[in-house]
């Protein structure tokens, strides 16, 4: 191998284990996975059809995933995990305890994790992913 052809084989294996470790480091988050697991092992939680998940957790701000948004109404996940509620009105009785029941659990989700004492704030965001995943088109995907 000559001077030149070496040379650029190290720069590139420096850039790749370079590359290698920043997407270790971006992926090596044990706070997370700390207190995802707590979300895990909740019965009440683990039982609902949607798994509120940690996704981030920084400066205090723990970051859970919803399957709802002010872009998403709560009817149009709540029509996906619970298919006898399609074409129901909202004001139906059944699509109101349907709503009730997400609520409860989002609360559980925040309080759990509130609760921690490393945890001053929990944030949301949306689950896009699970969304696209169930069919749902979110603005112009």
């Amino acid at each position: 191998m000559d001077r030149f052809t070496r040379i650029y084989s190290i720069v590139l294996g420096l850039i790749a284990i370079g590359l290698m470790g920043l997407w270790l480091k971006s992926a090596w988050q044990p706070e997370v996975w700390q207190l995802d697991e707590i979300l895990v092992e909740d019965s009440m939680l683990s039982s609902y059809p949607y798994q509120f998940r940690v996704r981030a957790f920084e400066d205090g701000v723990a970051t859970i995933s919803t399957p709802r948004s002010f872009d998403i109404p709560a009817i149009r996940f709540l029509e996906i995990i619970h298919p006898n509620l399609a074409n129901r009105a909202q004001d139906d009785p059944k699509m109101i305890a349907a709503q009730q029941e997400l609520i409860n659990h989002q609360k559980r989700a925040q309080g759990l994790i509130l609760a921690q004492p490393q945890v001053e704030r929990v944030d949301w965001q949306l689950d896009t992913q699970w969304l696209a995943d169930h069919g749902v088109q979110i603005g112009g995907r």
